[in-house]
């Protein structure tokens, strides 16, 4: 071991303690912790969310592709359900979606279903590529979340989905290591949010507790704004509610805003038609 002289051991210990905060932790990696995940960003909202058409309550289901006609008239006769998820828009939804026309849904609507209408486009930068490899680019997110907004409202309009309506963004689950990550997500629902809006639509954003739904609570305690107008949090814990859990708590989208996905991939029966759906609670924004 390499002696130090006291005058040395003195100098040497005033340069760490100018390097800490004064407690031995690094000033550096204390600043980087006591930083925010989530910067507060605000774009002009002009327009505002538009007036509801149809705010309801009640159990509904979400499948990968449009149900056929006869299997919806059977579940309406004899399931639980009355509200549906239809993957109306975006280059990278799940299933094709052969049945869906306005045709479609203007016999479905007569039946008695209301719609939770769902836009699958560009995914979290840090999600896994190798199952929606289309991401957003941080640099132009905003600008990304206006470009999705329009193709989503483009494709209400060419089902007869009309003004007022929501449109739910899906942002599947993504890793929380990367903070910026995260901002890039909340800055692309901040422009998809506003779009909708200056079209006359009502922005909806569905996504997991543990990830985008965290975010998403994180920019709205930083001032974040224009804010979707309802919230679908995928937490698979079996309860048909929208109390809410973790991040969600009752001060944030509480006002008949949010739908709880409490069970996934479950194949049910009704008179005969199978289907394999995930379970929801609706507490807020469907189309009608």
């Amino acid at each position: 071991m390499r002696y130090i002289r006291p005058a040395a051991l003195l100098a040497a210990s005033l340069v760490l303690l100018l390097a800490t905060d004064g407690t031995g932790v690094n000033a550096e990696a204390s600043a980087r912790a006591a930083a925010p995940r989530i910067r507060a960003v605000t774009l002009p909202d002009r327009s505002g969310p538009p007036p509801g058409r149809d705010d309801w309550s009640g159990t509904a289901f979400d499948a990968c592709s449009a149900p056929a006609l006869d299997t919806l008239r059977a579940w309406r006769a004899g399931s639980p359900y009355g509200a549906l998820g239809v993957y109306v828009s975006g280059s990278q939804r799940g299933c094709a979606q052969p049945r869906l026309t306005a045709d479609w849904i203007r016999q479905a609507r007569a039946m008695g279903w209301r719609f939770l209408p769902v836009h699958v486009g560009l995914q979290a930068p840090c999600a896994d590529p190798a199952r929606r490899p289309k991401r957003i680019d941080r640099a132009n997110a905003v600008r990304q979340g206006r470009d999705e907004a329009a193709e989503a409202v483009g494709a209400m309009r060419s089902l007869g989905l009309g003004k007022g309506s929501p449109v739910y963004l899906d942002i599947e689950s993504y890793p929380m290591r990367d903070p910026a990550c995260g901002q890039a997500v909340v800055d692309f629902t901040l422009g998809w949010t506003e779009a909708l809006h200056r079209s006359g639509y009502r922005s909806g954003y569905y996504s997991s507790l543990d990830s985008g739904i965290a975010d998403l609570v994180a920019a709205a305690r930083a001032g974040s704004s224009p804010l979707p107008d309802a919230v679908w949090y995928a937490h698979w814990d079996d309860r048909a509610d929208t109390a809410g859990s973790g991040p969600l708590v009752p001060d944030l989208w509480g006002a008949h805003q949010r739908v709880h996905q409490y069970r996934g991939n479950v194949q049910e029966s009704y008179a005969g038609a199978v289907l394999t759906v995930d379970r929801n609670q609706v507490d807020g924004p469907a189309a009608g």
